[in-house]
């Protein structure tokens, strides 16, 4: 027999250390995503270096994830998530140490992969402790909750000390003291994120059966409902890459300020972060398929009327509306992802996942950037929401069968 399986929810201390542990590797990453592009710049290096030195971060997770989601099916929790606070800390204090270009790049992969591989572990065993699919969107609901704080949090410490160290060692506000203390920190971050997971317990091993498959990752989407599923996930992500890409566009065509872009761009991120903190709350009461829908469904329309908005009072509100709708469906991925994926196989599913979005931030500003300067960014947000608007068929088709399309 094997042990009884930990109840997440039963045990909201062990669901909030696992939350904690992903703020801590997630916010030291989005720290160093900050300060490095920063420390190039200063030291003249051009804004294609610098985009160079961004793409790295997701480039690696790429490559990386198949085998992180594998290695995670076999080894559980803890191993990988020692392996990956290693390699977090490590790549930071290596930009400590030796802060110049080349050594900023490597931390860039470092601290890119450890996060992919933390996130993977964190979701595969959440998903792995939580009983029956309310528990799977409640439980998820909080994890996502993670990455927004740490989004905030991370920049928030590095900027502090970038600013403020250099001057309490008697230097100047951003010199190169106060970029060292800045990398010290985020390599000291991620050792809390294992003084977080060390006290949780881990679930026993999966046996691989033979419903696991052959092995091939790309087996994974021979199942129709994994395919529907990976297809609208790529779909609503790149929404996310086209907002990013196209409002700063749009905004300084109608001459509004960069304070005036950024806190258009707040208020989606403010909007995204307060569905997921309602989502838990009505776990009970929603249906993933149906959270999806109307999330691309909402999306498309939002899409094609955003471009003709010409005041930040209306483009801040559509972003409000954008961010609610984009902010509800990464609980629900997760939820129907666990439920269509063999057990022994759900590392795995969430590497390809992993892999597929990371694969989208690097190619799709290339191509948004492309579009937008052959076509216009208007027809980019129009062609993006209508790619959404006919996923929302596939998106209705997740729903399971009156046979149990979910396990």
């Amino acid at each position: 027999m094997t042990a009884p399986r930990p109840d997440l929810p039963a045990q909201p201390l062990a669901l909030a250390r696992l939350v904690a542990s992903q703020v801590c590797v997630h916010a030291a990453m989005a720290g160093m995503r900050m300060a490095a592009p920063l420390l190039a710049l200063g030291a003249g290096f051009s804004a294609m270096a610098v985009g160079v030195l961004l793409a790295l971060f997701a480039l690696v997770q790429v490559f990386l994830s198949l085998a992180a989601g594998r290695y995670v099916d076999r080894h559980g929790l803890k191993k990988p998530v020692r392996w990956a606070v290693l390699s977090a800390s490590v790549g930071a204090g290596f930009a400590a140490a030796f802060p110049v270009f080349p050594v900023l790049c490597l931390s860039a992969l470092m601290m890119g992969g450890a996060t992919g591989f933390v996130s993977i572990a964190l979701q595969r065993h959440v998903g792995r402790a939580a009983k029956g699919p309310v528990e799977l969107k409640k439980v998820f609901g909080w994890l996502s909750i993670g990455p927004a704080i740490s989004n905030f949090l991370g920049p928030l410490c590095a900027g502090l000390l970038i600013d403020h160290a250099g001057i309490w060692q008697g230097g100047q506000a951003g010199d190169l003291a106060g970029f060292r203390a800045a990398f010290l920190f985020l390599a000291l971050l991620p050792l809390c994120s294992w003084l977080w997971v060390r006290g949780v317990a881990e679930l026993p091993p999966v046996p691989a059966t033979a419903h696991a498959g052959s092995g091939k990752a790309w087996d994974l989407l021979r199942d129709p409902m994994m395919r529907r599923l990976m297809l609208v996930n790529w779909l609503l992500s790149s929404c996310w890459d086209v907002h990013t890409f196209v409002v700063p566009v749009l905004g300084h065509e109608r001459g509004f300020s960069a304070s005036v872009i950024g806190a258009i761009l707040g208020a989606f991120a403010i909007a995204a972060t307060l569905v997921r903190v309602l989502l838990p709350l009505f776990g009970s009461h929603i249906h993933e398929w149906v959270v999806v829908t109307t999330a691309m469904a909402c999306t498309a329309l939002l899409f094609a009327i955003y471009p003709s908005l010409a005041t930040p009072l209306a483009m801040g509100m559509c972003s409000v509306l954008l961010g609610l709708a984009l902010g509800s469906v990464q609980p629900m991925i997760m939820s129907t992802l666990h439920q269509i994926t063999p057990e022994a196989r759900q590392g795995e599913a969430l590497g390809l996942r992993l892999m597929a979005i990371n694969g989208s931030s690097v190619l799709m500003p290339i191509l948004f950037g492309t579009l937008g300067t052959v076509v216009g960014v208007s027809l980019v947000f129009w062609f993006v929401g209508a790619a959404v608007g006919l996923g929302a068929r596939p998106a209705w088709r997740l729903r399971p069968t009156s046979h149990g399309a979910h396990r």
